[in-house]
């Protein structure tokens, strides 16, 4: 998706070229979130791809990537399995102030002898927190070949396991008051409740659940239609319907400080020993 004067627009390719590519490019959404400027003039402005786990990290990382950069209406491009629930609250907030536009796809240099021109491949997952982060777009589209998938907010430490694990009245506390702030989010960024109920049903004993193309239009995660460009097979133009957005007042925006609370969070396999304590808390957990 990309932003071209007032229109919204989209490269797509069918499938990255080659399957090991494509393998390396998937593996990008369980690291910690990368943020990437995308780069395709002279046909386009361009646009930001934000590919891995959301961390405790991942709202001060954003900011230091957009100083002296020009955001306003960027299309941002996700690729990722999750994450902290605070954290991605946080950013998605930061996202709409800025009144981005969201969609979910891997960026792909295709080199070539004289230029490296930039395509969108749309096979790319959105999972567990990453589907609240998609919902901060002002417009948002989902490709058909994309997977968006929700679970059950947890606790990370205990995910993999669940139902054997023990839980404090301090562990029901931190999920309940997560459970809270990703509703009124979601209900600010012009979700409906049927996301949260379709995520909320999931434990994390069971896969996670992929929404079907009436469900992304029922939780209103897609608001855009795809209409084709003459002359460009490639190219594709997104008539926008307005997102529901909520007035959301500057308290709700700095509510959150991920350092000085628990929080849950996603977790994909174990963390990387240095988040290993910042994961502790809790999970969107992704299988």
């Amino acid at each position: 998706m990309l932003l071209v004067g007032a229109g919204l627009c989209i490269a797509l390719v069918a499938m990255l070229s080659g399957s090991v590519h494509a393998g390396a490019a998937l593996e990008t959404r369980k690291l910690p979130m990368k943020f990437t400027w995308v780069d395709c003039q002279p046909n386009c402005r361009g646009w930001v791809s934000a590919a891995g786990i959301v961390t405790a990290d991942s709202p001060r990382e954003f900011d230091e990537f957009a100083r002296g950069r020009h955001l306003g209406g960027v299309t941002i491009v996700l690729n990722s399995s999750g994450g902290s629930v605070n954290d991605a609250i946080a950013l998605g907030r930061r996202w709409r102030s800025l009144g981005a536009l969201t969609t979910v796809g891997i960026s792909v240099q295709t080199n070539t002898a004289q230029s490296t021109p930039a395509n969108m491949a749309p096979v790319a997952y959105c999972e567990s927190m990453c589907v609240f982060l998609l919902l901060s777009g002002t417009a948002r589209y989902v490709p058909e070949t994309a997977h968006v998938r929700v679970h059950q907010i947890w606790m990370g430490d205990r995910a993999n396991d669940a139902r054997a694990a023990t839980y404090s009245a301090d562990d029901l506390m931190i999920v309940e008051r997560d459970i809270g702030r990703l509703a009124k989010y979601t209900f600010d960024m012009g979700g409906t409740g049927d996301l949260l109920s379709l995520s909320l049903n999931v434990p994390p004993w069971e896969d996670l659940h992929e929404l079907s193309r009436d469900e992304l239009r029922l939780t209103n995660l897609v608001t855009t239609d795809m209409v084709a460009q003459p002359g460009s097979p490639a190219l594709v133009e997104l008539t926008a319907k307005p997102a529901q957005d909520r007035f959301v007042s500057s308290a709700v925006t700095t509510e959150i400080n991920p350092e000085s609370a628990r929080s849950t969070q996603h977790v994909d396999g174990t963390p990387p020993p240095a988040r290993a304590a910042e994961m502790r808390a809790g999970s969107w957990n992704a299988r």
